[in-house]
């Protein structure tokens, strides 16, 4: 379960970024997590509240933010929704679709205090 060492990384930046801006609880952590990203949700949910606890996230809501994949079509030169790999261009058919929205995890925003 690679959710269990994302939380442990998300975890680690909190702990930087509280000595770096000096605060002492993590109240909120909102993240984006992309369609194409391998993450499965639910289990990040569930990995991040064993994580976190006993820590200065502890208690911390984890909010998600579902990013949409999208690819730039080299045919068309077009943006296109996509849902996998390998779908084809909405608009004029070519496979050649390259991925640039939807594989990424960063965390967005925190709520501290």
């Amino acid at each position: 379960m690679h959710e269990m060492s994302l939380c442990e990384s998300v975890l680690q930046v909190l702990k930087t970024e509280a000595k770096r801006q000096q605060f002492h609880q993590v109240k909120t952590v909102w993240l984006e997590i992309g369609a194409m990203s391998g993450v499965e949700i639910e289990a990040m949910r569930f990995c991040f509240d064993v994580i976190v606890r006993n820590t200065l996230a502890d208690g911390a809501t984890l909010q998600v933010i579902e990013v949409p994949a999208e690819a730039w079509c080299l045919d068309c030169a077009q943006t296109v929704k996509i849902q996998q790999r390998y779908d084809t261009c909405p608009h004029c058919g070519s496979c050649q679709l390259q991925v640039i929205r939807g594989e990424e995890m960063r965390i967005k925003e925190l709520e501290v205090a």
